[in-house]
Protein backbone atom coordinates (compact mmCIF):
# COMPACT_ATOMS: atom_id res chain seq x y z
CA UNK A 1 0.00 0.00 0.00
CA UNK A 2 1.71 3.56 -0.88
CA UNK A 3 2.56 6.02 1.68
CA UNK A 4 -1.06 8.08 2.65
CA UNK A 5 -1.63 11.57 1.80
CA UNK A 6 -0.66 13.98 4.23
CA UNK A 7 -1.46 17.80 4.17
CA UNK A 8 -0.88 20.33 7.04
CA UNK A 9 -3.31 23.13 6.57
CA UNK A 10 -2.05 24.73 9.58
CA UNK A 11 1.60 26.05 9.46
CA UNK A 12 3.15 29.22 10.68
CA UNK A 13 6.30 30.96 9.07
CA UNK A 14 7.93 33.53 11.04
CA UNK A 15 10.31 35.70 9.27
CA UNK A 16 12.61 35.81 12.27
CA UNK A 17 13.45 32.81 14.98
CA UNK A 18 13.37 35.01 18.07
CA UNK A 19 9.77 36.59 16.46
CA UNK A 20 7.74 37.18 19.42
CA UNK A 21 4.79 35.58 18.36
CA UNK A 22 6.78 32.18 18.41
CA UNK A 23 7.50 32.13 22.37
CA UNK A 24 4.69 34.73 23.25
CA UNK A 25 1.36 32.91 22.78
CA UNK A 26 -0.18 31.35 25.19
CA UNK A 27 -2.14 28.39 25.45
CA UNK A 28 -4.73 29.11 28.16
CA UNK A 29 -8.40 27.82 27.28
CA UNK A 30 -7.45 24.10 28.04
CA UNK A 31 -6.45 24.20 31.66
CA UNK A 32 -3.84 22.17 32.61
CA UNK A 33 -2.01 18.97 30.74
CA UNK A 34 1.96 19.09 31.96
CA UNK A 35 2.43 17.08 29.16
CA UNK A 36 1.93 17.99 26.21
CA UNK A 37 4.92 17.81 23.88
CA UNK A 38 5.24 20.63 21.78
CA UNK A 39 7.68 21.28 18.66
CA UNK A 40 11.27 22.68 18.80
CA UNK A 41 11.28 24.19 15.60
CA UNK A 42 11.59 27.82 15.84
CA UNK A 43 9.18 28.02 12.78
CA UNK A 44 11.60 29.95 10.30
CA UNK A 45 11.18 29.46 6.23
CA UNK A 46 14.51 27.11 6.75
CA UNK A 47 12.63 25.24 9.18
CA UNK A 48 9.51 25.10 6.73
CA UNK A 49 11.66 23.89 3.99
CA UNK A 50 13.75 21.09 5.88
CA UNK A 51 10.40 19.93 7.36
CA UNK A 52 9.03 19.39 4.43
CA UNK A 53 12.17 16.93 3.97
CA UNK A 54 11.96 15.16 7.13
CA UNK A 55 8.16 15.00 7.68
CA UNK A 56 5.41 12.65 5.98
CA UNK A 57 3.73 15.98 4.66
CA UNK A 58 2.97 16.26 0.92
CA UNK A 59 2.24 19.71 1.21
CA UNK A 60 1.89 22.58 3.36
CA UNK A 61 -0.57 25.53 3.77
CA UNK A 62 1.25 28.66 4.69
CA UNK A 63 -1.05 31.33 6.93
CA UNK A 64 0.07 34.73 7.31
CA UNK A 65 -1.04 36.15 10.43
CA UNK A 66 -0.52 40.43 11.26
CA UNK A 67 -0.77 41.83 14.42
CA UNK A 68 -0.06 45.28 14.16
CA UNK A 69 0.73 45.91 17.82
CA UNK A 70 3.69 44.21 16.98
CA UNK A 71 4.63 46.24 13.99
CA UNK A 72 3.88 49.36 15.80
CA UNK A 73 6.48 49.28 18.72
CA UNK A 74 8.38 45.66 18.62
CA UNK A 75 8.77 44.78 22.61
CA UNK A 76 6.19 46.79 24.13
CA UNK A 77 3.26 43.91 23.54
CA UNK A 78 -0.31 44.47 22.83
CA UNK A 79 -1.96 47.76 23.09
CA UNK A 80 -4.83 48.00 25.66
CA UNK A 81 -6.96 44.78 26.03
CA UNK A 82 -10.10 46.79 23.54
CA UNK A 83 -11.71 46.33 19.51
CA UNK A 84 -8.59 47.69 17.57
CA UNK A 85 -11.37 49.91 15.45
CA UNK A 86 -11.36 51.51 18.75
CA UNK A 87 -8.08 52.38 19.31
CA UNK A 88 -7.16 55.54 17.91
CA UNK A 89 -3.61 54.49 17.90
CA UNK A 90 -3.83 51.40 15.96
CA UNK A 91 -6.74 52.86 13.48
CA UNK A 92 -5.16 56.11 12.71
CA UNK A 93 -1.73 54.60 12.31
CA UNK A 94 -0.12 55.67 8.67
CA UNK A 95 1.70 52.86 7.86
CA UNK A 96 0.11 49.77 8.52
CA UNK A 97 -2.14 49.01 4.98
CA UNK A 98 1.47 49.35 3.56
CA UNK A 99 2.90 47.01 6.36
CA UNK A 100 0.05 44.36 5.44
CA UNK A 101 0.74 44.65 1.98
CA UNK A 102 4.58 43.53 2.53
CA UNK A 103 3.62 41.41 5.13
CA UNK A 104 1.34 39.49 2.32
CA UNK A 105 4.31 39.52 -0.73
CA UNK A 106 6.28 37.95 1.83
CA UNK A 107 4.10 35.10 2.71
CA UNK A 108 3.49 35.23 -1.14
CA UNK A 109 7.14 35.05 -1.95
CA UNK A 110 7.94 32.44 1.40
CA UNK A 111 5.13 29.82 -0.43
CA UNK A 112 6.83 30.03 -3.73
CA UNK A 113 9.78 28.58 -3.26
CA UNK A 114 8.23 25.20 -3.36
CA UNK A 115 5.47 23.82 -5.18
CA UNK A 116 4.16 21.99 -2.20
CA UNK A 117 3.10 25.41 -0.45
CA UNK A 118 0.51 26.91 -0.65
CA UNK A 119 -0.40 30.48 0.90
CA UNK A 120 -3.32 32.06 3.14
CA UNK A 121 -2.54 35.52 3.41
CA UNK A 122 -3.55 37.66 6.12
CA UNK A 123 -6.66 40.22 6.23
CA UNK A 124 -7.00 42.47 8.84
CA UNK A 125 -10.57 44.92 8.72
CA UNK A 126 -8.80 47.25 11.04
CA UNK A 127 -5.97 47.42 8.63
CA UNK A 128 -7.39 47.25 5.32
CA UNK A 129 -10.98 46.77 5.08
CA UNK A 130 -13.94 47.30 2.55
CA UNK A 131 -13.43 47.47 -0.86
CA UNK A 132 -9.42 48.09 -0.07
CA UNK A 133 -9.35 45.06 1.81
CA UNK A 134 -11.19 43.37 -1.28
CA UNK A 135 -9.03 44.65 -3.32
CA UNK A 136 -5.67 42.99 -1.99
CA UNK A 137 -6.94 39.70 -1.96
CA UNK A 138 -7.63 39.57 -5.34
CA UNK A 139 -4.34 40.88 -6.03
CA UNK A 140 -3.15 38.15 -3.52
CA UNK A 141 -5.07 35.62 -5.44
CA UNK A 142 -3.52 36.13 -8.61
CA UNK A 143 -0.49 35.64 -6.87
CA UNK A 144 -1.06 32.11 -5.59
CA UNK A 145 -2.93 33.09 -2.86
CA UNK A 146 -6.35 30.39 -1.76
CA UNK A 147 -7.91 32.03 0.89
CA UNK A 148 -7.62 34.34 4.27
CA UNK A 149 -6.15 33.53 7.58
CA UNK A 150 -7.86 35.23 10.29
CA UNK A 151 -7.35 35.34 14.20
CA UNK A 152 -10.51 37.17 15.85
CA UNK A 153 -8.93 36.89 19.28
CA UNK A 154 -5.75 38.27 18.93
CA UNK A 155 -7.16 40.79 16.23
CA UNK A 156 -9.83 41.94 17.95
CA UNK A 157 -12.68 41.85 15.41
CA UNK A 158 -16.17 40.04 15.34
CA UNK A 159 -16.69 38.09 12.23
CA UNK A 160 -19.38 39.80 11.24
CA UNK A 161 -17.83 43.04 11.29
CA UNK A 162 -18.78 44.59 8.06
CA UNK A 163 -15.65 45.83 6.98
CA UNK A 164 -14.96 42.03 6.71
CA UNK A 165 -17.94 42.04 3.71
CA UNK A 166 -16.43 42.45 0.59
CA UNK A 167 -13.59 40.37 1.58
CA UNK A 168 -15.91 37.38 2.35
CA UNK A 169 -17.75 38.62 -1.13
CA UNK A 170 -14.54 37.84 -3.37
CA UNK A 171 -13.74 34.16 -1.20
CA UNK A 172 -16.86 33.41 -2.08
CA UNK A 173 -16.83 34.42 -5.64
CA UNK A 174 -13.38 32.41 -6.57
CA UNK A 175 -13.50 29.53 -4.02
CA UNK A 176 -11.18 31.12 -2.01
CA UNK A 177 -11.09 29.71 1.83
CA UNK A 178 -11.65 31.87 5.10
CA UNK A 179 -9.68 30.04 7.97
CA UNK A 180 -9.92 31.04 11.25
CA UNK A 181 -8.92 30.27 14.63
CA UNK A 182 -12.07 29.08 16.63
CA UNK A 183 -12.09 28.95 20.78
CA UNK A 184 -12.40 31.22 23.38
CA UNK A 185 -11.39 34.59 24.71
CA UNK A 186 -10.73 35.29 28.49
CA UNK A 187 -13.53 37.81 28.67
CA UNK A 188 -16.79 39.08 26.65
CA UNK A 189 -17.13 39.41 23.65
CA UNK A 190 -16.54 35.48 22.72
CA UNK A 191 -14.78 36.78 19.45
CA UNK A 192 -14.17 33.40 17.68
CA UNK A 193 -16.52 31.11 19.33
CA UNK A 194 -18.44 28.93 16.59
CA UNK A 195 -21.69 30.52 16.61
CA UNK A 196 -19.87 33.73 16.15
CA UNK A 197 -19.32 32.84 12.61
CA UNK A 198 -23.08 32.15 11.89
CA UNK A 199 -24.43 35.68 10.26
CA UNK A 200 -21.10 35.31 8.27
CA UNK A 201 -22.11 32.01 6.94
CA UNK A 202 -26.03 32.73 6.79
CA UNK A 203 -25.10 35.99 4.02
CA UNK A 204 -22.61 33.58 2.19
CA UNK A 205 -23.73 30.61 2.38
CA UNK A 206 -21.68 29.17 -0.24
CA UNK A 207 -18.22 30.54 1.65
CA UNK A 208 -15.48 27.92 2.40
CA UNK A 209 -15.08 28.56 5.87
CA UNK A 210 -12.41 26.55 7.94
CA UNK A 211 -12.54 26.51 11.49
CA UNK A 212 -9.62 25.94 13.30
CA UNK A 213 -9.01 23.49 16.40
CA UNK A 214 -12.38 21.47 15.94
CA UNK A 215 -14.06 24.87 18.08
CA UNK A 216 -11.04 24.79 20.53
CA UNK A 217 -12.49 25.10 24.19
CA UNK A 218 -15.77 25.80 22.99
CA UNK A 219 -15.76 22.21 21.07
CA UNK A 220 -19.16 21.48 22.64
CA UNK A 221 -20.79 24.13 20.45
CA UNK A 222 -19.73 21.92 16.80
CA UNK A 223 -22.14 19.23 16.44
CA UNK A 224 -25.07 22.03 16.72
CA UNK A 225 -23.52 24.76 14.54
CA UNK A 226 -21.95 21.90 12.02
CA UNK A 227 -25.48 20.35 11.47
CA UNK A 228 -26.78 24.32 10.96
CA UNK A 229 -23.83 25.23 8.06
CA UNK A 230 -23.34 21.70 6.44
CA UNK A 231 -20.48 23.59 4.11
CA UNK A 232 -18.06 24.45 6.98
CA UNK A 233 -15.23 22.78 7.30
CA UNK A 234 -12.93 21.87 10.60
CA UNK A 235 -9.03 21.39 11.06
CA UNK A 236 -7.81 19.39 14.11
CA UNK A 237 -4.35 20.50 15.27
CA UNK A 238 -3.80 21.92 19.03
CA UNK A 239 -6.85 20.04 20.01
CA UNK A 240 -6.16 16.84 19.52
CA UNK A 241 -2.95 16.79 21.65
CA UNK A 242 -4.63 18.91 24.47
CA UNK A 243 -7.29 15.81 24.89
CA UNK A 244 -8.04 15.15 28.28
CA UNK A 245 -7.16 18.77 29.72
CA UNK A 246 -10.14 19.78 31.57
CA UNK A 247 -11.21 22.43 29.11
CA UNK A 248 -10.52 19.97 26.35
CA UNK A 249 -12.25 16.63 24.77
CA UNK A 250 -10.86 13.28 25.84
CA UNK A 251 -9.99 11.36 23.02
CA UNK A 252 -13.13 9.24 23.14
CA UNK A 253 -14.91 12.52 23.10
CA UNK A 254 -12.93 13.96 20.21
CA UNK A 255 -13.21 10.43 17.81
CA UNK A 256 -17.27 11.07 18.06
CA UNK A 257 -17.28 14.24 17.83
CA UNK A 258 -15.67 13.85 14.42
CA UNK A 259 -17.22 10.63 13.69
CA UNK A 260 -20.61 12.99 13.92
CA UNK A 261 -20.20 16.12 11.84
CA UNK A 262 -18.89 14.03 9.33
CA UNK A 263 -14.97 12.97 8.87
CA UNK A 264 -15.12 14.37 5.51
CA UNK A 265 -15.37 18.18 6.98
CA UNK A 266 -12.14 17.54 9.05
CA UNK A 267 -8.97 18.33 8.05
CA UNK A 268 -5.41 17.75 8.97
CA UNK A 269 -3.23 20.33 10.26
CA UNK A 270 -0.19 20.54 13.01
CA UNK A 271 -0.25 24.12 14.47
CA UNK A 272 3.51 24.17 13.21
CA UNK A 273 6.14 25.27 14.74
CA UNK A 274 3.79 24.90 18.02
CA UNK A 275 3.26 20.61 17.39
CA UNK A 276 4.93 18.48 14.73
CA UNK A 277 3.91 16.37 12.52
CA UNK A 278 4.53 12.64 13.26
CA UNK A 279 3.31 12.98 16.55
CA UNK A 280 0.23 14.57 15.65
CA UNK A 281 -0.33 11.82 12.73
CA UNK A 282 0.14 9.45 16.13
CA UNK A 283 -2.66 11.21 17.81
CA UNK A 284 -4.90 10.94 14.92
CA UNK A 285 -4.25 6.84 14.38
CA UNK A 286 -5.04 6.96 18.34
CA UNK A 287 -8.32 8.16 18.08
CA UNK A 288 -11.11 5.76 18.41
CA UNK A 289 -14.43 5.97 16.49
CA UNK A 290 -12.95 6.03 12.95
CA UNK A 291 -11.90 4.22 10.38
CA UNK A 292 -9.06 3.69 8.38
CA UNK A 293 -10.84 5.32 5.47
CA UNK A 294 -11.51 8.60 7.37
CA UNK A 295 -8.36 9.01 8.75
CA UNK A 296 -7.53 8.78 5.32
CA UNK A 297 -9.49 10.82 4.44
CA UNK A 298 -8.13 13.43 7.46
CA UNK A 299 -4.74 13.00 6.56
CA UNK A 300 -4.95 14.54 3.15
CA UNK A 301 -7.67 13.58 0.71
CA UNK A 302 -10.13 16.22 2.96
CA UNK A 303 -8.16 19.54 1.71
CA UNK A 304 -7.47 18.70 -1.32
CA UNK A 305 -10.92 18.31 -2.13
CA UNK A 306 -12.62 21.35 -0.18
CA UNK A 307 -9.39 23.12 -0.61
CA UNK A 308 -9.22 22.82 -3.61
CA UNK A 309 -4.95 22.35 -3.51
CA UNK A 310 -2.91 21.41 -6.09
CA UNK A 311 -0.57 18.49 -5.10
CA UNK A 312 2.48 18.48 -6.77
CA UNK A 313 4.34 15.25 -7.35
CA UNK A 314 7.66 14.08 -5.65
Amino acid sequence: MPDPLVVDVHVHVFAHADDPMRDGYEIWEYGERPDVAFGERRGTVDDLLDSLVSSPCAHCVVLGLFVPEENIAAGRGALADAPRGDNPETASHPSLPERLHAYNQWILATASQSPHLTPLVAADPSVLGGRAGAEHLRLAAEHGARGIKVHPVVQRFLPDDPRMTETYAVCEELGLTVLSHSGRSRTAPQWADPFAFSAVMESHPRLHLLLAHLGGASWHQIREFAAAFPTVSFDLCEIIAWTGAPGAPTSDELGRLIRDIGAERVLFGTDFPWYEVDRTIDQLMDLPHLSDEERLGILGENAVRRMGLVIAEG
